[in-house]
């Protein structure tokens, strides 16, 4: 007869093999009663949605250096945070970043709510965030569910409905093992099993501590959870980008809406994007010029498509005005700064 998950038995485990991060409190640091500082669990679980925690790491240092307390980033100046988000993706996180720190600073005297429903009444916190936060840094008993946990629990219920269909049974089996005791260990205990043992191809199941609790391993399905439904074939879009030096090196730059893809973010000025089913967008040029247009493309994948930018520069000279953006001194402009996209572009024009 198989053996029931034991919450105790992974808590052993991760005692040994916690993984180090600059976030994270260990299992023994934890004992000897030192505390999570839950401004930098919040900015980890924030930074690490849809992103590797090899990405993150740097980005993480980079924020706590410059912004050490949640007062600190409430305090800075949006083109600031955004420049220091570039790379990350997903744009919108850090929008809802600084609107979070805010509420905290102004609201809260710079003082995280210490309950799930605390941290969801502040703004940019769902659900998982607010679990994890809640379990992490308060040690509360949330259930905390991530792609790791739901593959964890998929093997170890031999779950064979496919994901996103199957994500309540999975979050349920997830919640009848978390622990009252020690729930902020064991949140990460679960995922650092997933990230590390549980892996998603060729999982080392002779070194997990749940193996003889394992559905998955007795039948031998391992292998194939979870499950996924087919992925819809993403569209293609297309758009204009308008790459523009003037005589002295200043480039021209606007800072893109707030709301959309990419919001907030400095960027070139562009067309509209629309599927390549439709009509060109209209031509949308931030300025009278000579425009030459790239040979190549630039190309990006977003969550929900691909996009395929054409690329159009000029050299103009110091006395044009431009009808959008603003030029950006050749010695105040950092690639860096920019979002993936918008450095892509760069890279290809600069050349020329």
């Amino acid at each position: 007869m198989r053996e029931t998950a034991d919450p105790d038995a992974l808590l052993s485990w991760y005692d040994r093999h916690a993984r180090q991060m600059p976030w994270r409190v260990g299992p023994k640091a934890r004992a000897d009663g030192v505390r999570p500082d839950p401004y930098r669990v919040w900015l980890s679980e924030v930074m690490l949605q849809q992103t590797t925690v090899a990405a993150v790491k740097s980005y993480f240092l980079a924020f706590t250096e410059r912004w050490p307390r949640v007062t600190d980033l409430a305090a800075a100046e949006d083109a600031e945070v955004m420049a220091a988000w570039a790379g990350l993706g997903y744009y919108a996180r850090a929008r809802n970043l600084l609107k979070c720190a805010r509420a905290v600073a102004e609201e809260h005297g710079g003082v995280f709510p210490d309950t799930h429903a605390g941290l969801m009444a502040l703004p940019g916190i769902g659900p998982y965030t607010a679990s994890a936060v809640a379990a992490i840094a308060f040690d509360r008993p949330e259930t905390v569910v991530d792609g790791n946990v739901e593959r964890v629990m998929a093997r170890l219920h031999d779950e064979h409905m496919p994901l996103p269909q199957s994500k309540k049974i999975l979050t349920e089996h997830a919640e009848a093992l978390t622990p009252t005791d020690r729930p902020g260990d064991y949140a990460q205990a679960v995922m650092d099993l997933g990230a590390t043992i549980c892996t998603p191809r060729n999982p080392a199941c002779g070194l997990c501590p749940w193996r003889p609790a394992c559905a998955a391993w007795a039948a031998g399905t391992q292998a194939e959870l979870p499950k996924k439904a087919p992925k819809k074939r993403k569209p293609i879009r297309q758009g204009t980008a308008y790459l523009v030096r003037r005589v002295d090196g200043a480039w021209l730059l606007e800072t893109r809406p707030e709301t959309g893809l990419l919001g907030g973010m400095l960027g070139w000025p562009g067309t509209d994007w629309v599927d390549t089913s439709e009509p060109a967008p209209a031509e949308a040029p931030p300025i009278r010029a000579e425009w030459k247009t790239l040979p190549e493309e630039a190309r990006h994948t977003f969550t929900h498509f691909h996009l395929r930018l054409t690329l159009k520069t000029a050299l103009v000279p110091m006395d044009r005005a431009p009808e959008r953006g603003a030029f950006v001194a050749a010695e105040e402009f950092r690639p860096a700064d920019l979002p993936t996209l918008m450095r892509k572009a760069f890279d290809l024009a600069r050349p020329r």
